[in-house]
């Protein structure tokens, strides 16, 4: 019997091959030795250059998401039979949605429990306006499309299309096969962009994330992706990412925040805190910007700049200054870098603190928690450890966090 005789391994693996390919914003890698510069201005050319697109975008990289929605509808309303303007109005609806319901923080997508984890609390009706724009959005492209079979702009926007559908469909409904599906479709549709114009550089960024993640994986991995048509080459990926990032296209700042993600996984600090500071500095009230300059700190091993970073970010969080602050996703990343400097009691405080906020993404909760209690028993407070585990216990039985818990009930947790 082959290792691909049970239905249930190609199903866990071709899980994996999505987590991979749909979530462009949390991107999973491996090593790479190329090395090319990255430019960090801003956009100049959008697929509709106008001023409520060019608006509605820098509204949408500060995470103003009401701002950015209210623009790109009235660029929609003055184009409202071109894909591009549903596709970007469909940006800021999906977006506005993951950021509420705490679904871009990149810490999930590293865990295997985020295969187990229950689908998200979608609002209804954002879920029936995503639904309209999507298929508005494929039926503009496709409609292109039937007059003009190889249109590069319909194609691009239909993939784009795609793509979008996939992270939906993936990280809130986690419905993995329909969006594999979607993942695949938007792959191909910019390999033919390409195909029909190489110089087409926002085409390569989805490209270039496939074909860079899928050439850094396993052999089983790997012979999965082939299954449904998916292949990929590490070094043209990274160029392809590259070409992406420096196009000046409207895709180069997502192609930009995924070559910092990439560049962290694989320990090249200096350069991922490099890129991160300067679209920080380029979108001063992006928290996730913020953020996550704080967390490449942390993993760079710069503690002390990481827990000022940390600070920092909360009070300017607290006094305002960022939109609709996840304010306790910086908490839990302060008791992270606390804990790494053996300072638990500060550690625990800010585990704590997650625990206060009502919007807390409950997979954050879950993970507050058990630090909280292995801050407790360093500590030697066994019962309030206890009572920690319990509550993860009680909270989700069948979790990652709550086997760690059972263990720990039994055997105080120790370094």
């Amino acid at each position: 019997m082959t290792p691909y005789g049970s239905s249930g391994f190609r199903r866990r693996v071709l899980c994996h091959v999505l987590v991979f390919v749909v979530t462009l914003a949390v991107p999973l890698a491996f090593a790479s030795d190329t090395k090319k510069p990255t430019t960090t201005s801003q956009i100049t050319h959008y697929h509709l250059d106008d001023p409520h697109t060019r608006a509605g975008f820098d509204y949408f990289y500060n995470l103003d998401y009401v701002r950015a929605i209210k623009e790109f509808e009235a660029a929609l309303a003055a184009h409202p039979d071109d894909p591009a303007a549903v596709n970007h109005l469909l940006s800021g609806v999906l977006f506005q949605e993951l950021y509420r319901i705490g679904a871009l923080d990149s810490e999930l997508y590293a865990k295997e429990g985020f295969l187990k984890s229950k689908q998200y609390p979608s609002d209804p009706k954002i879920k029936e306006r995503i639904n309209e724009l999507t298929n508005r959005a494929l039926q503009l492209s496709e409609a292109k499309l039937k007059a003009t079979p190889n249109d590069v702009d319909a194609l691009y926007q239909r993939g784009v299309t795609r793509g979008l559908k996939s992270t939906y469909t993936a990280l809130v409904e986690k419905a993995w096969f329909s969006a594999l599906r979607s993942a695949v479709g938007a792959r191909h549709d910019h390999e033919k962009v390409l195909e029909l114009d190489p110089n087409y550089t926002d085409a390569k960024m989805i490209v270039g994330m496939h074909n860079y993640v899928i050439g850094s994986v396993s052999w089983a991995v790997k012979v999965a992706a082939s299954m449904v048509g998916l292949s990929g080459s590490r070094k043209k990926g990274i160029e392809y990412l590259y070409e992406a990032a420096n196009g000046d296209g409207e895709a180069s700042v997502d192609a930009k925040i995924a070559l910092a993600l990439f560049l962290r996984r694989e320990e090249r600090y200096p350069e991922a805190i490099t890129l991160v500071d300067s679209m920080a500095t380029s979108y001063p009230k992006n928290f996730l910007m913020a953020l996550e300059l704080a967390n490449l700190y942390n993993a760079a091993g710069r503690a002390p700049q990481a827990i000022a970073a940390y600070e920092k970010l909360l009070k300017n969080a607290e006094a305002g200054f960022y939109p609709d602050a996840h304010i306790e996703m910086a908490w839990y990343g302060l008791g992270e870098a606390e804990r790494g400097q053996h300072n638990f009691q500060a550690a625990e405080q800010a585990y704590e603190k997650v625990l206060t906020f009502a919007k807390t993404d409950p997979d954050l909760k879950l993970r507050a928690t058990l630090g909280a209690g292995e801050m407790c028993d360093l500590l030697q407070r066994r019962n309030d450890a206890m009572k920690h585990y319990n509550a993860i216990i009680a909270q989700v039985n069948d979790s990652p966090q709550a086997d760690q818990a059972r263990k720990y009930l039994k055997e105080p947790y120790r370094i």
